[in-house]
């Protein structure tokens, strides 16, 4: 009687399919047919560990056992306080081309991203003169630009398996490929595991009336606690079975783990709008204004703040934007900040770009902000905190002009 042969395990065949795919020979059918096989195994394995543990945990008192995560990038420590930074939508005027549009509202969001900025705000530099009028005679838009910055940074921070669900097919996307994608913590690939997860509610008419579905990306959706609205982004905390999840502020990762979470995106009809309509109840407790005429940042001892805001400037800088603005009566746009400050003394070019001062000013900040961090974690201050109830990122409440605008044939460069 022959020998029987012990089954491979997955790990074994997903290492056997690397190999194979590594040194360039195309698999035959019936090893593609025994790798699926060993994939389903696998996920048979864990579905039974998973099963195990709630029923040792029914046995032993009722409680299931928690299901283990890995641990996410900056996890450990919950982080309550808030970055905010507020950039002009003109600075796209000053691209050449609707690709290279695209690249730059890139750059703000991987920078955005990189520095775990939690808010960017999109405002007008331009005056009332370049508002336009709303649909039948409704409240003034914002220009182009701003609207196409904006929804390139939103569609840039929503996860990957979302996008198509939220973001219907737009002229501002067209280029969208180009960008260089974020991969935040929240931009999980199927396989991957996590306590939260984004989501968006399915409208299925099948469990009207009695809860709602969240597709969150996987094979299956997954019941929420409560009814929602159909197409709406939320953030899910789910249960161990994977099954079911309750609806959380997207910021709840952040505040109770430190992971971060992606960014949300406001847009400001004018300067003034950008402070006023600050989302926490208490306003920005620290504000900053970059310019080359400001103070040396690193000359400067940066106050402890829970929710700080970092603005912009576009081509002409925070004074154009200051004069343009109908609201401020301020002359100097230095009167407007705690902080005015200059992130680069010395600079060996005439003018730094947005783009370039936003990286540089992110930067010379992160440290310190780490170090708050820090300081607030060993006085055991940093778990409660103000939840953000803003969604993060998620659609827009409603559909975008989709104008192109004229591409700006200067090629000057924006003021820091």
């Amino acid at each position: 009687m022959g020998k029987v042969r012990a089954p491979a395990s997955p790990d074994a065949g997903e290492a056997a399919h690397r190999r194979g795919r590594d040194s360039g020979q195309r698999p035959s059918k019936e090893e593609r047919k025994k790798w699926r096989e060993l994939r389903l195994l696998k996920h048979v394995e864990k579905h039974r560990q998973l099963k195990e543990r709630a029923a040792a945990a029914a046995a032993g008192g009722g409680q299931t056992a928690p299901l283990s995560f890995p641990a996410a990038p900056g996890a450990g420590r919950g982080v309550s306080r808030t970055l905010a930074l507020a950039v002009p939508g003109s600075i796209l005027e000053n691209a050449q081309s609707r690709e290279l549009r695209a690249y730059l509202a890139g750059q703000v969001a991987r920078a955005a991203a990189v520095f775990c900025v939690d808010e960017v705000v999109v405002f007008n530099d331009q005056g009332a003169a370049a508002l336009r009028p709303g649909a039948e005679g409704s409240q003034l838009r914002a220009p182009e630009c701003c609207e196409q910055l904006s929804r390139l940074l939103q569609y840039m921070e929503c996860p990957q398996y979302l996008r198509k669900l939220l973001f219907p097919v737009h002229e501002d996307l067209r280029f969208a490929g180009l960008l260089n994608p974020l991969d935040c913590p929240h931009h999980l690939r199927r396989t991957e595991e996590s306590e939260f997860r984004e989501g968006v509610v399915a409208d299925l008419p099948a469990v009207k009336g009695r809860y709602s579905l969240v597709n969150i990306g996987l094979t299956r959706e997954v019941r929420a606690d409560r009814l929602l609205e159909p197409g709406v982004r939320v953030t899910l905390r789910l249960d161990p079975d994977g099954r079911r999840g309750t609806v959380v502020p997207p910021r709840t990762p952040r505040i109770e783990m430190g992971t971060y979470w992606g960014y949300s995106v406001r847009m400001a009809l004018s300067l003034a709008d950008v402070f006023a309509q600050c989302p926490h109840p208490g306003g920005y407790d620290l504000l900053l204004g970059t310019s080359d005429k400001g103070d040396p940042l690193d000359q400067l001892e940066l106050p402890a703040a829970q929710h700080a805001l970092i603005v912009f400037g576009g081509v002409q800088g925070l004074e154009a934007a200051l004069e343009n603005d109908e609201k401020l009566t301020l002359d100097d746009p230095a009167d407007l900040f705690d902080l005015y400050v200059n992130s680069c003394p010395g600079q060996g070019s005439r003018t730094i770009r947005t783009e370039e001062a936003i990286l540089i000013t992110l930067a010379a900040l992160h440290p310190r902000l780490l170090a708050a961090d820090r300081g607030a974690a060993g006085e055991g201050s940093g778990t409660a905190g103000e939840e953000n109830g803003a969604e993060g990122g998620g659609a827009t409440g409603g559909d975008c002009a989709a104008g192109e605008g004229g591409d700006a044939a200067d090629g000057s460069e924006s003021s820091d």
